[in-house]
């Protein structure tokens, strides 16, 4: 009972990214829709924020970033000029890091394997796609060339890098959604290898915790 009412804001997290990735390409069309979907968006950010504050030494940047991104969001709203859109998705792509980095450094001071443990290992692999999800969509509001898809897909632009930063992650690459400049090229190359290398980290970092739990068990 203790385990999974500790275990509850990772769940939550958990399914709030699944809810953004999944919901995103529906609403990703007109102002109503898209509306809906910036408020949606900060659903994941303000649990993330709520579980940082758990951690000791995380709470105020997290609780900082949270606020810029949400002052650049509505600014955006009423004044939609490129450079409001681009510092939105910058302080974005920082707060996703930051909860990155923070929710790893709780995952690899684990001595036991509890649910929680398990709930944060999938939401870090899925914030790391919203990293470069955001990263992308700064650059592409800056240098809108460089990144170029197929003329046969039919989707927003918003979705589309979405979509090719979980591909990305995951090192599936279909090859649709093509990063152009070297810069960028790059950008999905390290994509790749670090969602390579925090499967493994993990996959080790678990396994030596559930071998201290049975020691001391």
């Amino acid at each position: 009972m203790l385990d999974k009412t500790q275990s509850r804001p990772d769940l939550l997290l958990l399914l709030s990214l699944v809810l953004v990735i999944v919901m995103y390409p529906l609403l990703d069309h007109g102002d109503l829709r898209r509306l809906i979907l910036g408020g949606l968006m900060f659903v994941p950010i303000l649990l993330a924020t709520m579980r940082l504050s758990k951690i000791k030494g995380w709470v105020w940047p997290s609780v900082l970033l949270m606020v810029a991104a949400v002052f650049f969001s509505v600014a955006n709203e009423f004044f939609s000029t490129p450079i409001l859109n681009g510092m939105k998705w910058g302080v974005l792509t920082l707060f996703f890091g930051l909860t990155v980095a923070g929710l790893f450094s709780y995952l690899k001071n684990a001595r036991t394997v509890l649910n929680s443990h398990l709930y944060t290992a999938i939401s870090i692999y899925l914030l790391l796609g919203m990293l470069w999800f955001a990263l992308y969509c700064a650059i592409d509001v800056f240098y809108p060339a460089s990144i170029l898809h197929n003329s046969a897909t039919v989707t927003d632009r918003s979705s589309e890098l979405l979509y090719f930063s979980l591909v990305t992650l995951s090192t599936i690459g279909y090859g649709d959604v093509v990063p152009v400049y070297g810069e960028v090229r790059m950008l999905a190359a390290l994509e790749g290898v670090t969602g390579v290398l925090y499967v493994a980290i993990t996959v080790a970092l678990l396994v030596s915790a559930y071998k201290q739990q049975g020691n001391s068990q």
